[in-house]
């Protein structure tokens, strides 16, 4: 990844939690150097020195890049506080947010909206992005390449669909983790000893995810190979599958859920 410019004229990490830390972790792996990130953070975590970075210092005048980190709730109190002028692309991946909010604070800089997700923190996240008029081809590259550094990367077409995402990759991963749960604990219920049961079902979902991505194959076709006619895998499908109470009604209103929270977030 080519940071050169990032390097000369610095980067801005406003906010640096779980996802801010993910990210800059990312970045520095691939080619930005430390000493061009500054770093604003009110409670910084002990690690964070270890990065080499500067916390909390005086911000450079133009930087190449200002990326905001913090949660959404915290936009009203921390977007008064930053100011850039037209050189400098603003990436935000706070959930909800919408462009026209950073249009109203950046009026005349490229933004760029990402929604990453948490699997970023091994390098194996999928973010979304879009860009408002003034981000160019070379902002939505650079944006690109910044959000790779944590996994892949898909462009939008239509801002409306980020809260789509937010609910499916976004908040992805806590269903994922609450279906390990779920397994385990149903599998205890079956007589399975509960540290067993969580190895099984935490290998299971990480085993079935690495099948799903190692080639286009379709999921349902994945999901037929497993079941036999009148075998087990169909027995537990057909309560898994039922159209009223079984997963599809239950995932359609999990995400719907999350979507409209994203929306109000925005407004």
């Amino acid at each position: 990844m080519d940071f050169s410019d990032v390097n000369a004229r610095g980067l801005v990490l406003v906010g640096c939690g779980r996802m801010g830390g993910a990210l800059l972790d990312g970045w520095l792996k691939n080619g930005l150097t430390a000493s061009a990130v500054q770093v604003i953070e009110p409670h910084p975590r002990p690690e964070l020195a270890g990065f080499g970075v500067s916390v909390n210092g005086a911000l450079p005048a133009d930087p190449a890049v200002l990326v905001i980190a913090v949660k959404p709730q915290m936009m009203a109190e921390v977007l008064p506080r930053l100011s850039v002028g037209p050189d400098t692309l603003v990436v935000s991946v706070a959930a909800g947010v919408t462009i026209a909010s950073y249009e109203a604070a950046f009026p005349a800089a490229p933004i760029v909206r990402a929604m990453p997700n948490t699997p970023a923190a091994i390098g194996q996240g999928i973010t979304a992005i879009i860009g408002n008029a003034k981000a160019g081809a070379a902002q939505l590259d650079l944006a690109e390449a910044l959000m790779a550094a944590v996994g892949r990367v898909v462009r939008l077409q239509d801002e409306g669909q980020m809260d789509a995402v937010t609910a499916l990759s976004g908040s992805g991963p806590a269903y994922v983790f609450h279906l390990i749960e779920a397994m385990a604990a149903a599998g205890v219920a079956e007589g399975l000893a509960p540290d067993l049961a969580l190895a099984l079902a935490r290998a299971t979902v990480a085993g079935a995810g690495a099948l799903a991505v190692s080639g286009d194959e379709d999921p349902a076709r994945l999901r037929e190979n497993v079941t036999s006619p009148g075998g087990t895998t169909a027995a537990g499908l057909a309560v898994l599958m039922d159209a009223g109470t079984g997963l599809p009604p239950l995932m359609r209103a999990t995400i719907a859920a999350a979507a409209a929270r994203s929306r109000e977030l925005g407004k």
